[in-house]
């Protein structure tokens, strides 16, 4: 299957995550995860070309049910092998995926919950449309993989000339994606929003003061191995927090990460 010029531009002008605007707590990632096959890309964008034809205003996926629709051509240490992502991340022998983990344990030292089993909490609840916990949502909506090669050069689609060099893609969607998600942000006012591995921090601070023009931030060191430095400010009663760091260990070294169950236990008592 090809990546055909309509379903990525319905994809690119339409879809915002997995959830509901509703959830209580938002994470926001820099882009899309994903993207290490065009096939894999492809499904998405047909699914939700498929899916959400008429969508508008910013539209959130169910998660599980999206990646019911998207095959994955690998298999886990053990030999099982996934015949789609929802088997690989929801199913029963589902796989912990690393920034989730660390999400989820944000999430419930925000709220001051005891720390669920991670995995089965994947697997039932996270990102659950219905229960209103969490949304997942990418600032850049273009799957791209973690060693973020930019594979949309190659595509032969003269029509969207700004998918040839990255950063012009990103100034193409950025100023439409921001304004949207800080409208929801205040229209439906969730508890939390949390941006994560931002590397745009000084533009978005920008762009939350033209929205919320008496909007104050503190930016907080961080605490080598519990909190990562970041920057916070409440917008109408809604916690944003702005950081440059991803909720993962880096090469699994314990030594290279940060405590996001206590960062989020900090977060809710500042």
């Amino acid at each position: 299957m090809g990546i055909e010029e309509e379903k990525l531009l319905h994809w690119l002008e339409n879809f915002y995550g997995y959830g509901s605007w509703h959830a209580k707590m938002w994470f926001i990632s820099y882009e899309e995860g994903g993207g290490e096959q065009p096939e894999e890309v492809a499904e998405k964008f047909d699914y939700f070309y498929k899916t959400h034809r008429s969508a508008a205003d910013g539209t959130l996926c169910d998660i599980r049910e999206l990646y019911q629709h998207v095959t994955v051509s690998r298999d886990d240490s053990k030999g099982n092998p996934f015949t789609n992502l929802y088997e690989y991340r929801f199913g029963t022998n589902a796989l912990q995926n690393s920034i989730w983990k660390n999400l989820i344990a944000f999430g419930q030292g925000y709220r001051r919950e005891k720390l669920p089993d991670l995995l089965t909490y994947q697997k039932h609840n996270f990102a659950l449309s219905s229960a209103l916990s969490e949304a997942l949502i990418p600032l850049y909506p273009l799957p791209s993989p973690h060693n973020h090669a930019w594979y949309y050069s190659w595509l032969n689609l003269p029509q969207l000339g700004f998918l040839k060099i990255r950063t012009h893609y990103e100034e193409y969607v950025y100023e439409s994606r921001i304004r949207t998600i800080l409208s929801k942000i205040k229209s439906n006012k969730p508890e939390l929003v949390l941006m994560y591995g931002m590397n745009n921090i000084s533009t978005l601070k920008k762009s939350v003061g033209e929205l919320f023009p008496t909007v104050k931030f503190t930016m907080v060191k961080a605490t080598k191995q519990k909190t990562p430095q970041h920057h916070r400010a409440y917008l109408d009663g809604t916690l944003l927090i702005i950081t440059t760091q991803i909720p993962a260990l880096r090469h699994n070294r314990i030594e290279t990460g940060f405590d996001w169950e206590d960062f989020g236990r900090k977060a809710g008592s500042e």
